[in-house]
Formats: structure tokens, sequence, C-alpha cells
């Protein structure tokens, strides 16, 4: 029961610190205020799906029913108004569970689509990790999600709390949440291990706990959560202000691994 009660805390450790970031970064203001109404309605979604626990087979369904309306909600609450029209136009027009199933598949979607079943199927994913198994495709790679095998979202390094031990730098994926670690100096996206060939993109001054680290060979990046250099982030949320590191590295040619849930 613990372990439940910790997880559902998470969502609202998000929605504590997109309000806190809101307040500091007016340029994040509108993407952060989304982002902690969906942390309302998805704590509620994964407190449902522990206690349902719906079968692989039964998730697009499930997903459908108990928690895209509640995504819907929060987003008619908190998104811009193009969001609001788009996804008022998808609930009365789309085949909402298809949505859900090509998104799982991790088939190509449209930016309205890929935020309606990342939202509101993410939470069931996080509460329940044994789904994942039906995710993950072919042989292990570790630069995939060791439980439901999504991409990965951002690194993190980590805090030991020692001066003297550097904190692994960990992974947190786009699906379900979940951390595993990786090689410090390797390319998330193609494993480039040459330092030189690894540039790393940052504003000290504004945002110290964040990075780019980009791929000279890829041409990929991600950015990095420095948890020493700010122990109350949360990831997932904070990733947002990197906004305009963000802008630095679409400027320099670099693409994201995986854009974050309010598609940035």
């Amino acid at each position: 029961m613990t372990g439940v009660a910790e997880r559902t805390s998470i969502f609202m450790q998000r929605k504590e610190r997109a309000n806190e970031l809101a307040a500091r970064f007016d340029y994040a203001a509108e993407p952060l205020r989304l982002v902690a109404a969906l942390a309302d309605a998805q704590g509620t979604v994964y407190e449902r799906a522990r206690a349902e626990r719906p079968s692989f087979d039964a998730l697009p369904a499930f997903v459908v029913h108990a928690s895209l309306p509640r995504v819907m909600e929060a987003a008619m609450a908190a998104g811009t108004e193009m969001l609001r029209e788009a996804v008022l136009t998808r609930f009365h027009d789309g085949d909402l569970e298809a949505i859900v199933r090509a998104w799982i598949a991790g088939e190509a979607q449209d930016d309205t689509d890929t935020f309606l079943a990342r939202a509101a199927t993410s939470p069931v994913l996080e509460a329940l990790p044994a789904l994942g198994e039906h995710l993950r495709a072919g042989a292990s790679d570790e630069r995939r999600c060791p439980s439901c095998g999504g991409a990965p979202q951002l690194a993190i390094h980590s805090d030991t709390g020692e001066a003297l031990l550097t904190g692994q730098r960990l992974l947190e994926c786009s699906r379900c949440a979940m951390r595993w670690a990786y090689a410090r100096m390797t390319c998330v996206s193609c494993r480039e291990t040459g330092g030189g060939r690894l540039p790393i993109l940052a504003d000290e001054s504004r945002l110290p706990h964040l990075r780019v680290d980009a791929c000279e060979v890829c041409y990929a990046y991600l950015i990095t959560v420095d948890m020493r250099k700010e122990p109350k982030a949360v990831p997932l949320v904070d990733e947002i202000v990197a906004l305009p590191l963000d802008l630095i590295a679409a400027d320099r040619g670099y693409t994201k691994i995986t854009r974050n849930l309010v598609g940035l």
C-alpha cells in the first residue's frame, strides 16, 4: 500500500512543481498550467487503474472510458484555444480507441492524437508496469525502457548526497515514467561515445540545472535535469522550462529524441 501512496504522491508533486515554475517562468506558464491540470486528472486515473487492473486487451477501452474524459476536462480548463478546439473535434469525430491503440503501437500520429493518447494512457502504464511487457518488441536495447520499450523523455543526473560521489545518469521513459541507468558519455540515440562529438548546450545563469546533451553524429538531443543543482526538481515538469534550450538546439539542427507531453 505504501508503494501505491508514493506513486500517487508523484502526481501531486508534479502539480505543485508545475504551479511553482509557472509563477517563475512566464514563457512556460501556459504549458505548465496544463501540466498541473493534467497531473490532477492522471492521479485519479492512476488510482482507478490500480483498483480495476485492466488487462492489456482491455487497455484501450479502459483508457477511453476512465481516463480520456478527465484529460479532456483538464485540456478544456487549462489548454490553449487551439488545443481545446482540436480536443473537442477529436471527441466528436475520432475513433478514440483506435487513437489509443495507435499510440500504444508506436504509430505516427498528429499532435492532437499523440497528446490525448499519451496523457490518458501513461498514468495507466505507471500504475500497472506489467502491462509494459506487452509493449516491448524484439531484443532488449539499453536505449529503450526496460519495462515498456518506450523511448526516453529526458536524462537525470542523480544526487548521491555525497560531494565526492558522482551520481548515476538515469533515463526517464516517455511512456511509463520508469527510470533506468545509462552510460554518462554516450549518445542515447546512436551510442556515440566520442566526447568531442557530444556537445552540451546550457544557460547557467537562467537554467543552471538544465542542459541539452546533443550528438554531432546523429544530430539527436535530449534535456538533462541535474538533481545535484536543484534537488526539488521534478524532471518531467522541469524539462518544460528548458524551452529556450530547445530553441537553441533546434536552431543548430538538432532533433529532440522525444517531444514532451505538451509537444515541446
